[in-house]
């Protein structure tokens, strides 16, 4: 009985013993959260980054409205003229037509992936620069994690972050002291 007795006074020293240290290691486990859209929305490279993107797809969707414009004209021409066009002509003038429409669908589809393209270069550039401001202010900070708390846009990974753990403001002023 005594030896009973010895055997759960171990165990239940080993429990605290073992509880203090779960204790000590949270507390020392400090995590931070972000929110990388508005990291870009509000650092001046951010928004130079999405007005330079904003005008490089303005620049194609201009283009492809003019062509939009003239295959519309075409059209307009082709069908005002199809009476008074013999069978030969009214051939020459759809595949004329045709071959227009061609190079429009396939002028859209390099401006998709030219858009696509650019629009990846510029996110792993930003990237770099946002992991490298987060880790400043981590390292500053003393914090062991910081994880994104995601969006609409992307997957929400953090569901609730009490207001003091997050770091968005702190990188928001890191990322634009080291990208002047």
């Amino acid at each position: 009985m005594k030896a009973g007795m010895m055997l759960g006074v171990v165990v239940a020293g080993l429990l605290v013993l073992s509880r203090a240290e779960l204790v000590s290691a949270a507390e020392a486990f400090k995590v931070g959260v972000i929110q990388q859209r508005t990291i870009i929305e509000k650092t001046k490279a951010g928004k130079r980054a999405m007005d330079s993107l904003k005008e490089f797809q303005g620049s194609r969707q201009r283009i492809i409205a003019a062509d939009d414009e003239e295959l519309k004209k075409l059209e307009d021409a082709l069908k005002a003229q199809e009476g008074g066009l013999s069978e030969a002509e009214k051939l020459k003038k759809q595949e004329e037509f045709r071959g227009k429409f061609e190079n429009y669908q396939r002028r859209i589809q390099n401006f998709d992936r030219e858009i696509q393209q650019k629009q990846k270069e510029v996110a792993g550039e930003f990237q770099k620069k946002i992991d490298e401001a987060v880790q400043a202010v981590a390292e500053k900070g003393g914090f062991t994690a910081v994880i994104d708390e995601g969006g609409a846009a992307t997957i929400q990974v953090v569901l609730y972050a009490h207001p003091s753990v997050n770091l968005t403001d702190k990188v928001v002023k890191e990322f634009d002291r080291r990208n002047k």
